[in-house]
């Protein structure tokens, strides 16, 4: 599966687990996507790229469904994952932001 694609689903799942009534309604809404969320998604992940500490090895995916943001992925620490949903919710447009993205273990 791909990473965008994994991305979409994680969504999804988030969304599902805050209300089933409101995906429903916004999947009738918008189908896979309302106006305006392919613009929010680009801009909250510009704005991350600006910051090297969020970049490779970490893994972020950004997905909107009616204006919300989900950020999911993998960090390597809980401030770089705060850092990026901090980011996210300064982002002009954002009403809102799940966050899933899990910290990294190394196993030590």
């Amino acid at each position: 599966m791909s990473p965008r694609r994994r991305s979409e689903l994680l969504a999804l799942v988030a969304a599902a687990s805050l209300g089933g009534c409101t995906v429903v309604d916004t999947l009738r809404k918008c189908g896979a996507g309302c106006p305006g969320d392919a613009a929010i998604t680009a801009a909250v992940q510009a704005r991350l790229y600006q910051h090297t500490e969020l970049l490779a090895p970490n893994r972020l995916y950004v997905s909107t469904l009616d204006g919300t943001v989900y950020l999911s992925g993998e960090v390597a620490t809980d401030t770089q994952r705060l850092d990026a949903v901090d980011i996210a919710r300064a982002t002009p447009g954002v009403p809102r932001v799940v966050d899933t993205i899990a910290i990294e273990y190394n196993g030590r």
